[in-house]
């Protein structure tokens, strides 16, 4: 029997079916690891998900596995050397985003004890469950998506518009944006 996913996750390209079953959607709570999420949203803005699932292994070691502590002191020289690395989009506007993305977040976790619970209330500490028939029916971004971004471009996030914001918040399963028929919208209903 076939699978129904989501159009966007074509069942020919093992990457995206693979990132659309095990993650896609799924509500995600470390502090961690929304980071990481949020440093790659912000490195996709005008590419294509695909090239930065593509390399996301390899941000993870150019990025120290997004030690958020150790990005934070990145210097002109690990600047330099990220800008040669081919294994990431090396965009200097990017990637400097991501050292002051590093140093607010910590400055935001310190004050608020976890990074987890200051996005989460954006959507009432809970996943939004959308009921989208087709991908034409999926906004671009949501009031939440632009109460998240301006909060977060108030605190000093680089790369975080509405846009950026709502793709995280669907990516870490803020909302459910699986569309009806996708078996994934039921599993995480």
């Amino acid at each position: 029997m076939a699978v129904t996913r989501c159009r966007w996750a074509p069942a020919n390209d093992a990457l995206y079916t693979a990132y659309h079953d095990e993650e896609w959607g799924v509500p995600l709570y470390d502090d961690d690891k929304l980071f990481e999420m949020l440093i790659l949203e912000g490195a996709q803005a005008g590419l294509s998900w695909r090239t930065i699932l593509a390399k996301r292994d390899n941000y993870r070691e150019a990025f120290d596995h997004f030690d958020a502590a150790k990005i934070a002191r990145y210097g002109e020289n690990k600047i330099a050397r990220l800008l040669q690395d081919p294994g990431i989009v090396r965009n200097r506007v990017k990637i400097n985003a991501a050292v002051v993305n590093a140093r607010v977040f910590l400055d935001l976790r310190e004050c608020h004890g976890s990074f987890s619970d200051y996005l989460w209330r954006f959507v009432g500490g809970e996943p939004r469950i959308n009921r989208w028939k087709s991908l034409k029916e999926v906004p671009a971004n949501t009031p939440e998506s632009e109460a998240m971004s301006r909060e977060l471009k108030k605190q000093g996030f680089k790369f975080v518009g509405s846009t950026t914001c709502y793709a995280f918040m669907q990516a870490v399963g803020m909302v459910n944006d699986h569309t009806t028929d996708c078996f994934r919208y039921r599993d995480l209903k």
